[in-house]
């Protein structure tokens, strides 16, 4: 049992400000693997639900109609700059290439600094909820600056100057801004795939109930999505929870590192460049207002 607590130990014995990316690189491939990699996905759903934000993705064309490639290209893009931190050059050339990305569009400090947010709070919140044990207060404090400085080189202003206070502007942008809209859900009937692949097979005719059931409430609201049966909601929170448990009881620390022989995606199964990763130039149908 001491076993399983060993990286929690290292964790809280670094410093979070300056040893942020080590603790979450640590909470990533070794601690919280599928839980985080989950988070990270409904963090992008819910970015990409606010009707300023889901209007540049519908009218790009990118998530509707070039679905698996480009949920490639961001989930490659973010996992190496967590992979590689952004002083190294691959985390240098995934930081470049996310910048000249998001520079052909006109979009808001708020709306990035909600993107921000959802990267900041729901996994850490799923983690609460569903990890097998609880972030302490070290990885929620490197998360916040992890992504403190992702903003910083992004160009981002008034980033919120800890996690408490940015969980707080978080709840306080997103209900006001959280509302239903067209856009949101033709990108979640599009994005949907993704999440069903979380799916265990035995539970594949309840996959698109299960799926739904992950939402939360104002997102399924924002993405027009049907609020699944209770028994439903009941069974996938028992099973999240039990799942926890198991992990909590009778794991043990992971000794191979999530994306130790790299990072597969199906849309790029011989390898990729990150130079190339999103969408090209020729491919972008002018710079559509957020």
């Amino acid at each position: 049992m001491r076993d399983r607590y060993a990286n929690l130990t290292r964790i809280r014995a670094l410093d979070p400000e300056r040893d942020h990316l080590a603790i979450y690189q640590t909470m990533l491939r070794y601690e919280f693997p599928w839980d985080l990699k989950l988070g990270l996905n409904l963090a992008f759903n819910r970015s990409f639900s606010v009707p300023a934000i889901a209007a540049v993705h519908t009218a790009t064309g990118e998530l509707t109609e070039r679905t698996q490639q480009r949920l490639d290209d961001t989930g490659l893009l973010m996992y190496e700059m967590v992979l590689n931190g952004f002083d190294q050059p691959r985390g240098r050339e995934a930081l470049r290439r996310v910048n000249q990305i998001h520079r052909r569009y006109d979009i808001s400090n708020d709306a990035y600094r909600y993107v921000l947010g959802c990267l900041v709070v729901i996994p850490t919140r799923w983690l609460q909820r569903y990890g097998w044990r609880r972030p302490c207060c070290h990885e929620r404090h490197a998360t916040h600056v992890f992504y403190r400085e992702l903003g910083r080189r992004m160009g981002i202003t008034d980033i919120p100057a800890s996690y408490e206070a940015f969980e707080t502007w978080f709840d306080a942008h997103d209900a006001t801004h959280l509302q239903p809209n067209d856009d949101a859900a033709a990108i979640e009937r599009a994005t949907r795939m993704l999440m069903l692949t979380r799916i265990p097979r035995p539970l594949a005719p309840l996959g698109n109930a299960l799926v739904s059931a992950m939402y939360d409430a104002p997102l399924r609201r924002a993405m027009r999505v049907d609020t699944p049966a209770w028994p439903v909601r009941a069974g996938l929170h028992a099973a999240l929870k039990t799942r926890a448990r198991l992990q909590r009881w009778f794991g043990a620390p992971r000794t191979e590192a999530l994306f130790a022989d790299g990072i597969r995606t199906k849309s790029y199964p011989d390898g990729y460049e990150i130079s190339q990763l999103g969408p090209q130039q020729d491919q972008v149908p002018g710079r559509p207002d957020a």
